[in-house]
Formats: C-alpha cells, sequence, structure tokens
C-alpha cells in the first residue's frame, strides 16, 4: 500500500482486557495524514489505556490497530513515528531539560540530536531554562520538557493524553502552535482532553469514549458546540 493510501491510525474492533474487564471494547476509527481526533470521556472510559495501545505500549487483546500500515505494538520502526505525552513526565530529574530531550532524539536515531533538541526546547520557550535539572523545574516546565521530547523527532502520530494541564498560557499557547504545525506537516493527532473548547478547536474528528467503546464519533464540521456539549454532560452524569 502506498504512502497516498495508508491511513496515519488505523483501528478495527480492537478490545484491551484486563482480566475479565474491557478497558477497550471494539474501537473501530481510522485516521488520516493531518486529522485531529478529539477523544472525551469521563473518567474510566478507557481513553488512557487505548492510548497506550495506540503507543505499542500494550498488545491488543482483540482485534487490530495499526500506525501508518504497521501492526501494533510493532517494533522500533513504528515507535519511531509515534510521540506520546502521557500524564507522567517519565522525565530523568537530575538530567538538564537538554539532556532529557537530547537522549531521546539519541534514542530514536535522529540526524544532528543537539540541534534537534536545541529546536524542540525553542518550540516550547524553554531555552533559558535548558540547562537547569528537570527537578528544579516547576511541574508546568516538567510538562513543556516531556513534550518537547515527544516532538524532538518529528513524529508522524502524536498521542497525548491531557496535555494541557498544569501549563501555564505561554506553554500552552507554545503547545497549540506545535500541535497546528504537525497537522499541517501531515502528522495525525490523538487528544484525550476534558476540555471539549480545547479539543473541538483543534480537532478534525471528535469522539465520545464510554465504558470502552466509541458512544459518538463524527467529523469536527458536523457538530454544534453547545449541543455536543450538552450530549457530553448527559453522558457522563449516565455513566457516573
Amino acid at each position: 500500500m502506498s504512502d497516498a493510501t495508508t491511513a496515519a491510525i488505523e483501528a478495527d474492533a480492537l478490545v484491551r482486557a484486563f482480566g475479565a474487564r474491557r478497558a477497550v471494547d471494539g474501537v473501530t476509527f481510522t485516521l488520516r495524514k493531518g486529522e485531529c481526533l478529539a477523544l472525551f470521556g469521563p473518567n474510566g472510559a478507557g481513553k488512557t489505556t487505548l492510548l497506550r495501545v495506540l503507543a505499542g505500549l500494550l498488545r491488543p487483546t482483540a482485534g487490530w490497530a495499526r500506525i501508518a500500515g504497521t501492526n501494533l505494538p510493532g517494533g522500533a520502526a513504528a515507535r519511531r513515528r509515534i510521540g506520546f505525552i502521557s500524564h507522567a513526565s517519565m522525565l530523568y530529574g537530575p538530567l538538564t531539560a537538554r539532556e532529557n530531550v537530547e537522549l531521546a532524539a539519541r534514542l530514536f536515531g535522529v540526524c544532528e540530536p543537539r540541534a534537534a533538541a536545541a529546536r524542540a526546547l525553542g518550540e516550547m520557550h524553554l531555552m533559558p531554562r535548558a540547562d537547569a535539572p528537570v527537578r528544579a523545574l516547576s511541574r508546568g516546565m516538567q510538562q513543556r520538557v516531556s513534550i518537547a521530547r515527544a516532538m524532538v523527532h518529528e513524529p508522524s502520530v502524536v498521542l497525548l493524553d491531557e496535555p494541557f494541564t498544569g501549563l501555564d498560557a505561554t506553554g500552552a499557547a507554545a503547545l497549540s502552535d506545535s500541535l497546528a504545525t504537525l497537522r499541517r506537516s501531515g502528522a495525525a493527532l490523538v487528544l484525550v482532553t476534558h476540555n471539549l473548547e480545547e479539543g473541538l478547536a483543534l480537532a478534525t474528528h471528535a469522539a465520545i469514549m464510554s465504558r470502552g467503546r466509541f458512544a459518538r464519533f463524527e467529523e469536527r464540521h458536523t457538530l454544534d458546540a453547545a449541543s455536543y456539549a450538552s450530549s457530553y454532560r448527559t453522558l457522563v452524569a449516565h455513566d457516573a
């Protein structure tokens, strides 16, 4: 299959179970290059588990998922296509921000890792603190370093789990700009957020996840934000 026709992300009847509990239960969707799925849902709906399967960190129990035509969990080649921003920063506290990002660049086989790290840090407005140990940075600054690390290899798929949490206005604006640039370059994004306004502003597609399934999946341009918010609140109240 050629690059022109290969979807960036595909999932078909995807299941991830933990014992008898299906955290992801039959999810099917496709995203193409430059598209963004905003994924909403109450706590425990399965959103983070879905991201971890798409990142190749969890093996599907049933069904399948692919990144650019490669079945997951895949190997190193598949992981090089993916940038994953999770709740946990997973940074090395004693290392500087620059060292954390440069290490990731080297692990991903990026040419000129020092220059790539500087570019990623600059995009997140972190160069003034680039040589500070991560453990000395604020939570918001650490989140920005985590984002720079996830972007340093210019991934074709970016998976984001509540990435705006803890960011100040500067960090949030820098992240929004970076995501817009990635989309223009052809990257596909899956953004998990509880903030409907924030998610819908970036999205080409929107989904509401409930009890492991997609209760809704639609193209963004078909949605009215106010009625969508009302539908979301009703679903969350029902699941509570």
